[in-house]
C-alpha cells in the first residue's frame, strides 16, 4: 500500500491535471459574447477615464476585471459606427458614412458623395459569422441602419432579423420608450438576461445597443433630483439629467454582470463595452449667422451636455472628442485583469476579433478592413498600422465639413477638402490640412502642419492613396454650389444627388 505522502502527491497531481484539462477545454470552447454599445457616451464619462462628477463603480469594476483601452476609436456618428461594427468595413467601403434617413447640404462649396441609405441584407455581418459557427444571436436595442422595410431607428424588425444574422430582435414596448423614464435601460437589460437564460446550453452572442446617453437625455426623476440637490444645473454642461443618465447606465451594466454570474455564464463570456461616438460637448444651432450675401460667419452654440476634456470637441467631429471613446473588455482566462492598453484600435476591428475568439473566420469573399485584436487581448501586440476615417459630409450641428483623417503612431492628420470651422466655430473657406502630435498634445491645440511640412505632405499623400485604393471618391468642388445658401441643410434630395 502506498505511503500517505505518496498518495497525497498522486492526488495533487490528479487535481492539477484535472484543472489543466478544464482550463484547456474552456480555452478551446468558444466564449459567449456580450457586446454592449452605448450611444453618445464620451471618453471622459467613466471614473476609470477620469470622471469625478458621477460614480461609475460597476463599469470601473469591469475595467478592473479586464482591459481598458485608452485609444479606442469609432466613427463620429451613430449609423457609420454601427455599420462599421457589423460589417468590419470602413465606411469608405460600405458607403454608410452618413446618418440615415437622408439629409444633406446640396449647395455647399464641396460636393458630398452619394452614400448608402440602408444596410443591404446581403451584407456579411458579425452576427452571420457567429450564427454559422453555432451561436444563438440576438440584436437588442437601437438599430438605425436600414429603411423601414427592415427596421427603424429604435429597433431591428423581428421579421428581418435573420436577414442580418440575428435569431431574435425583441419588439420595443412602444415607439417612445427610448425618450422617457430610464431611456429603456431596464427593459433592454431584462431582454438581454432573458435571452441569455434561454440560450445557456449553446454559445450565444448578444448585441445590446443602449439608447443612453443620446438626446433627449432623460433619467428617472428620483435620480435626477439627487444630482440636482448636489448642485448640478438643470440644463447645460454637466446637468443633473445627464449625470443621472450615466448612473442609470452604470447600474444597468452592473445588473448585466451580476446576471451573468447568477446564470453561471460569467466565466465563459467575453464582454465588450464601447460607445458609438464621442459625447455631445457642443451642439450648434442649425440656423447660422449670415451677412447680407449669405456668407457664413460663425456657428451658434445651442446646447452643451458634457465636456470631453482633455479631448477636443465631441460628437460629429474628426477631433479626438468625436472619435475616441471608452472601451472595456473582460474575458476570463484570456484577458489579464486590470490591464491598460494604449494600442490604437478601431471599430472595424471588432468583427474579425469576435469571429477569431469564436474560432471562426470571415469568408474570403467579404473584404474586411479591420484586424483581430485577440493577440492584444491575450497580452501580445499588433503589427504597426495606420488608422483611417472617411468623413465626406457636412453636418453643421457638429461643425463638421468634408474631410478625411489618418493616424500613424502618435501623428494625426486631418485633411479638409474645401472648407472648415475653427475651434471657435468661425467659418473658413478653402481646403486646409492639420497635423497634431497626440503624444504631446492630446487636446489637438497646436497645428504642426506649417512646421512639419515634409511629414504633412507625405501623410496627406498616403491618406489620398488609401481613399483611391478602396476606392472612395475624394470630394471636390460642387458644380451646384449656391453662394446664397451655401450651407443650407435639407431633407429634400435634389435630382442630381443619387443614392448608392
Amino acid at each position: 500500500m502506498p505511503k500517505l505522502p505518496e498518495m497525497m502527491n498522486r492526488l495533487t497531481l490528479c487535481l492539477i491535471l484535472s484543472c489543466a484539462a478544464t482550463v484547456t477545454a474552456r480555452a478551446e470552447a468558444p466564449p459567449n459574447i456580450l457586446f454592449i454599445l452605448t450611444d453618445d457616451q464620451g471618453w471622459a464619462t467613466l471614473g476609470s477615464y477620469g470622471n469625478s462628477l458621477v460614480p461609475t463603480p460597476r463599469l470601473d469594476r469591469l475595467a478592473g476585471e479586464g482591459m481598458r483601452f485608452t485609444d479606442a476609436y469609432v466613427m463620429p456618428q451613430c449609423t457609420p459606427t454601427r455599420a462599421a461594427f457589423l460589417t468590419g468595413q470602413h465606411t469608405a467601403r460600405n458607403g454608410m458614412w452618413h446618418v440615415i434617413p437622408w439629409y444633406g447640404t446640396p449647395w455647399a462649396p464641396v460636393r458630398e458623395p452619394a452614400f448608402v441609405e440602408s444596410l443591404p441584407r446581403e451584407s456579411f455581418t458579425v452576427a452571420k459569422g457567429l450564427k454559422a459557427a453555432g451561436y444563438a444571436t440576438a440584436c437588442i436595442g437601437k438599430w438605425h441602419l436600414t429603411d423601414a422595410a427592415s427596421g427603424s431607428y429604435v429597433a431591428l424588425d423581428a421579421a428581418a432579423a435573420p436577414a442580418f444574422g440575428f435569431d431574435e430582435a425583441p419588439v420595443p414596448p412602444n415607439g417612445k420608450y427610448h425618450q422617457e423614464g430610464d431611456k429603456g435601460v431596464d427593459w433592454l437589460t431584462d431582454r438581454a438576461l432573458e435571452f441569455i437564460g434561454r440560450k445557456k446550453d449553446s454559445p450565444w452572442f448578444v448585441y445590446l445597443a443602449h439608447h443612453t446617453i443620446h438626446g433627449p437625455v432623460v433619467a428617472r426623476e428620483e435620480i435626477v433630483r439627487k444630482y440636482r440637490d448636489r448642485g448640478a444645473p438643470e440644463t447645460g454642461l454637466h446637468n443633473a439629467s445627464y449625470l443621472a443618465a450615466i448612473e442609470t447606465l452604470d447600474t444597468g451594466v452592473g445588473r448585466l454582470l451580476d446576471g451573468l454570474a447568477d446564470l453561471g455564464e460569467a466565466e465563459d463570456t467575453l464582454v465588450v463595452f464601447l460607445s458609438d461616438n464621442g459625447g455631445v460637448d457642443v451642439l450648434y444651432d442649425a440656423a447660422l449667422f449670415k451677412d447680407g450675401d449669405g456668407r457664413i460667419e460663425r456657428l451658434q452654440v445651442k446646447e452643451r451636455q458634457f465636456s470631453n476634456a482633455p479631448l477636443r470637441a465631441g460628437k460629429g467631429s474628426p477631433y479626438e472628442g468625436g472619435i475616441r471613446v471608452p472601451c472595456l473588455v473582460r474575458w476570463p482566462g484570456q484577458v489579464a485583469p486590470g490591464t491598460v492598453n494604449r494600442t490604437p484600435v478601431h471599430i472595424i476591428d471588432w468583427l474579425p476579433t469576435l469571429l477569431d475568439a469564436a474560432g471562426t473566420r470571415v469568408p474570403d469573399s467579404w473584404p474586411v478592413d479591420g484586424v483581430s485584436l485577440v493577440p492584444l487581448l491575450r497580452g501580445g501586440s499588433l503589427q504597426a498600422r495606420s488608422l483611417h476615417w472617411y468623413l465626406p459630409l457636412y453636418d453643421l450641428r457638429w461643425g463638421a465639413t468634408p474631410c478625411a483623417v489618418l493616424r500613424e503612431g502618435d501623428w494625426k492628420l486631418i485633411d479638409y477638402f474645401g472648407d472648415s470651422f475653427d475651434a471657435e466655430g468661425r467659418y473658413e473657406e478653402g481646403s486646409r490640412t492639420e497635423l497634431f502630435d497626440l503624444g504631446n498634445d492630446l487636446g489637438e491645440s497646436r497645428n504642426l502642419a506649417g512646421s512639419e511640412i515634409e511629414r504633412t505632405v507625405a501623410m496627406r499623400q498616403r491618406l489620398h492613396d488609401w481613399m483611391r485604393s478602396v476606392p472612395a471618391e475624394i470630394p471636390g468642388q460642387n458644380p451646384h454650389h449656391d453662394p446664397s445658401r451655401p450651407l443650407k441643410e435639407t431633407r429634400d434630395k435634389p435630382e442630381w444627388m443619387e443614392s448608392r
